[in-house]
């Protein structure tokens, strides 16, 4: 066959596949235009003291523009155009009227990254044909008893992360644990799914201590972390440092020669450098080429919102915000989102499943969930609150 004949039958096969995507798709009268808004606010955390690597300013907002991308790319071909219009706000007040600002405009689908109690005052202003998409509050109350209808989560729950950690240990047969809780409030979320997450698969928590130091661990980590650490016997520790102020140096200084998990050393994350897995070193390629450094949770979670409302909108052929979420309930939604499964919301409290990968610095460990653990619907509910631990029950 010659060079042309192939590339003749190349560029009829690319233009049967097109012609199939556009027939699948709702037919479109005209263009149509899909406002998203993107909202950030980030409390300042107070001194830190260690050298823990700062997160990324722009955290989540970069992963909401390589979404938009990625739902132009697809959505021209139907006449559909995606656009975001993002504040990065510098207080719970501006942030709240940047979002009531964006309403007035006229933008009824919002990603936000910010606190639960900031969410919390956006949902009270918020309209009944509002969608928003929590990309940032791991608050397990958020999904177990103070849930909205019109609220959905990308975001891992603390119980996620910590039933991911939790099956781990449980299959390593790694059982007594010494826990560490640093002073935040986040340090407590995260601590206490991990209490929970330790009696739902066996974990005997032998030391529960709280982390009560202000000293700068530069200089006396090898001094104080072995005392500290003091104990008969366990199979691991578990350090709950979310913002970093002791936990780095905790690896290497404890009184038993044992692995440190949690917060730092193998820590479960909805997203990480290291996952490369089911077509996911494309989607790392293409986020360093658009934000010069690596994706983080953060941004995972706000791109996975906005494909979702990419791929319902495809279905539905519009972009009203209560179709938009119907379809994201139904099961006609799946979201493709290079973690191996296709993704669900959760139909009582809005929480996307999703599989947690384990991960050090530089290499991935496992994926939770683990096929050992049971489910009568799916293994990806055994991480976090199941519907019958939740009292939230938005659609229906």
């Amino acid at each position: 066959m010659s060079l042309l004949s192939r590339l003749s039958r190349l560029s009829r096969t690319a233009a049967a596949t097109l012609i199939t995507m556009v027939a699948a798709a709702p037919i479109q009268a005209e263009s149509l235009d899909v406002r998203i808004g993107y909202l950030q606010w980030i409390p300042d955390q107070g001194p830190v003291l260690s050298n823990v690597i700062p997160e990324p300013e722009n955290a989540g907002l970069r992963g909401a523009e390589l979404a938009i991308g990625d739902n132009n790319t697809t959505g021209k071909f139907l006449g559909q155009t995606y656009s975001l219009q993002s504040e990065v706000a510098g207080s719970e007040a501006a942030a709240v009227a940047a979002f009531e600002a964006m309403r007035q405009k006229g933008t009824e689908l919002f990603v936000v990254n910010a606190p639960a109690q900031t969410l919390k005052a956006m949902i009270n202003k918020s309209g009944d044909n509002t969608l928003l998409f929590n990309v940032g509050a791991k608050d397990d109350a958020l999904r177990t008893g103070h849930c909205h209808t019109n609220l959905l989560h990308t975001i891992p729950s603390y119980s996620m992360l910590t039933d991911a950690l939790g099956q781990w240990l449980s299959q390593r047969r790694w059982k007594e644990v010494f826990l560490i809780t640093g002073p935040t409030e986040a340090d407590r979320g995260w601590a206490n799914a991990f209490r929970r997450s330790a009696k739902r698969f066996g974990l005997e928590i032998v030391e529960d201590k709280p982390w009560t130091f202000d000293a700068d661990l530069r200089r006396t980590a090898s001094q104080e972390l072995p005392l500290f650490t003091r104990a008969d016997d366990y199979d691991a520790v578990v350090v709950a440092d979310v913002r970093g102020d002791f936990g780095e140096y905790v690896p290497f200084n404890t009184w038993l020669p044992r692995p440190v998990v949690g917060t730092q050393g193998m820590v479960p994350v909805a997203w990480h450098r290291v996952v490369e897995s089911w077509g996911a070193a494309q989607l790392q390629s293409r986020f360093r080429e658009l934000a010069s450094r690596d994706m983080n949770s953060e941004d995972y979670a706000a791109w996975a919102a906005i494909r979702s409302i990419g791929t319902a909108v495809t279905a539905i052929g519009n972009a009203n915000p209560g179709e938009i979420r119907s379809f994201l309930f139904s099961d006609k939604f799946q979201l493709a989102a290079f973690k191996g499964r296709k993704l669900t919301y959760r139909d009582w409290n809005g929480q996307l499943r999703q599989p947690i990968p384990l991960v050090h610095p530089r290499g991935l460990v496992a994926r939770a969930p683990f096929e050992s653990f049971l489910h009568p619907i799916t293994t990806m509910d055994t991480l976090g609150f199941d519907k019958p631990e939740s009292e939230c029950r938005i659609n229906g």
